[in-house]
């Protein structure tokens, strides 16, 4: 069976591995107060080239939206949100949980733009009505899109316009990067805060959470308390950060995956395969006849993303930073065979 259902299906990097066996029995103080997540906040610091940004780590993406948000608005504050983002259709109302509401604005492509948040923020706002406080965009999108280095920039300037805080979801950041010729430094420039996912990108679990924007640090350990965010071992998460940053690995470990989507999109081209968005990042989304579809399945994992007119239905291939260049090959050996 070739496994093309999502990238954290696998568990870590031997790297990551070995750094948590070479401290395993060191004696460290809790909840991320020990050495190695100190070490980790550092890197992160210079690497954003923000170098008082508070960071955290938190064990998921959920967790870290959920908590990030609720920290940062007031309880009359809501969120504004790409109708496909990962908070409006994959969180089971989490950050709703917590009494925020989530405005979804319609975006084709997964990307918030400045035109998009100023038609949001024309109706009046008053005691009578939710807030908008904060642009929530993740990077890559839901369904693969990228923002470039001038998106993330005209986005901060809209955002500082409107008075909204910009707030970017990196649970594949990594792979971002790699496609859309962005770094670090630009994401500590551009949003005030956001994280860096590990969970997708070859940790066991972990997400980072960097918060650039003074006025949004105070309290936060408290919010993570509260919101059953902070782990007593707290050194694990910091231990991996530190072992996929320090050297390059992340971004080597997106730029596999990203390389092997791109081989794969290349070759559903090739076989007049259409795609329901540009593959930019290491999701990809074929077109297929919904018998083809069926078929398929007895010899790939993979998820439906929605169905289609015509009696087709649209599936999601994700490739990650252990998939072999084989795989890719045998899959589209196998959708060759199917449509023909």
């Amino acid at each position: 069976m070739l496994y093309f259902r999502n990238d954290y299906g696998a568990g870590a990097h031997p790297a990551v591995l070995e750094a948590l066996c070479q401290t395993n029995m060191d004696l460290t103080p809790g909840y991320g107060t020990d050495k190695y997540t100190r070490q980790a906040e550092e890197t992160i610091r210079d690497l954003c080239g923000v170098p008082d940004a508070a960071v955290h780590f938190l064990m998921g993406g959920t967790q870290v939206n959920k908590t990030a948000i609720a920290a940062f608005l007031r309880p009359y504050e809501a969120v504004l949100a790409a109708d496909s983002g990962h908070i409006c259709v994959h969180e089971a109302g989490a950050v709703e949980q917590d009494g925020h509401a989530v405005l979804r604005l319609p975006a084709p492509d997964g990307k918030l733009t400045p035109e998009l948040l100023r038609s949001a923020m024309a109706g009046p706002v008053n005691e009578h009505t939710v807030v908008p406080r904060l642009a929530y965009i993740s990077n890559t999108t839901e369904l693969g899109t990228v923002y470039t280095r001038p998106e993330l920039l005209a986005l901060r300037r809209c955002c500082d316009e409107l008075g909204l805080y910009l707030y970017c979801d990196g649970a594949r950041l990594g792979s971002a990067m790699d496609a859309g010729g962005t770094g670090f430094a630009d994401y500590g420039a551009c949003c005030h805060a956001f994280t860096i996912g590990g969970t997708k990108n070859g940790l066991l679990l972990g997400e980072a959470l960097v918060i650039s924007e003074p006025a949004l640090r105070p309290g936060f350990r408290n919010c993570m308390k509260q919101q059953g965010a902070m782990l007593a071992k707290g050194r694990l998460l910091g231990v991996q950060f530190e072992a996929v940053l320090r050297d390059g690995l992340y971004l080597s470990l997106a730029a596999h995956a990203n390389a092997q989507a791109k081989r794969l999109a290349a070759g559903l081209e090739r076989l007049g395969i259409p795609l329901l968005a540009l593959a930019e990042s290491n999701q990809v989304f074929p077109i297929l006849p919904d018998g083809a579809v069926e078929a398929l399945g007895r010899n790939v994992e993979f998820e439906v993303e929605r169905g289609m007119d015509g009696g087709r239905t649209c599936i999601r291939f994700v490739t990650a930073w252990h998939t072999p260049p084989e795989d890719v090959d045998a899959l589209l050996a196998l959708m060759e065979d199917l449509l023909k």
